[in-house]
């Protein structure tokens, strides 16, 4: 099987709808995951998933598993949660700290993180021209100071979150910090969220499968459209304000 090179400086991918068809979705490998390979691939509906010998390995998914706002599920346990544990939901507050965190949170079946420093820098920068962004859990510590619990990161393009990890230092940190994210990027114009995998966790949260196509073309809408308003860094919401 022939894997395309993806070369420094051309922005352009390959046909993902042949790759998923002959490659599993692999779309193409590359020796670069600079700023501009990323935003380009994300308004395709593709993304870095790993690194192998300083290879980036670019990939597509059939069938997309998203999140639309309005059809957000919130199990009546996170309910109860979200209404009488003290915590406070912020963003972009420690941008750098979330993606260290994501990095080093252990996941089942995994030997070790997909993202490696080139990941981490990558996406630090993509934070810094406006396009990924942070949410953090804060929980109270013993003397009512708050240290962070947990959250997660994601990519925005347009009207489209595209989330990339999570992790929870403490029980319901992640869960709580995607709860209020949800309603809270939906009120700035958020009308899609990307959840790659209809993984257990997300299905819970109301995610559904879309045949790629519908993905690709629904991307090429909403990239194309402006927030409200900026995400900003800021207070989103808790029981603490």
């Amino acid at each position: 099987m022939s894997i395309p090179l993806l070369y420094p400086n051309d922005y352009t991918f390959p046909d993902p709808f042949y790759a998923l068809e002959e490659r599993d979705g692999l779309v193409g490998i590359s020796r670069d995951l600079d700023t501009g390979r990323l935003l380009s691939a994300y308004r395709q509906g593709i993304f870095p998933w790993f690194s192998e010998n300083g290879w980036f390995f670019w990939y597509t998914i059939d069938p997309r598993a998203v999140i639309v706002p309005e059809n957000l599920h919130i199990g009546r346990s996170l309910a109860k949660t979200l209404r009488n544990k003290p915590y406070r939901v912020t963003v972009n507050q420690c941008f750098e700290t979330v993606i260290a965190h994501c990095a080093a949170f252990p996941r089942p079946g995994q030997d070790g993180t997909w993202i490696v420093p080139e990941f981490k820098a990558a996406y630090t920068e993509l934070h810094r021209l406006g396009h990924a962004h942070s949410f953090e859990c804060f929980y109270p510590d013993e003397t009512g100071r708050l240290k962070l619990a947990g959250g997660f990161y994601g990519v925005q393009i347009g009207r489209v979150f595209y989330g990339e990890s999570m992790f929870a230092l403490e029980p319901d940190a992640s869960k709580i910090a995607f709860a209020r994210a949800v309603p809270f990027l939906a009120g700035l114009g958020i009308e899609l969220i990307d959840c790659q995998q209809d993984t257990l966790h997300m299905h819970r949260f109301g995610s559904e499968p879309i045949p790629f196509a519908e993905f690709q073309t629904t991307l090429q809408r909403l990239n194309a459209l402006p927030l409200k308003e900026a995400l900003g860094a800021r207070v989103v919401g808790g029981t603490l304000d």
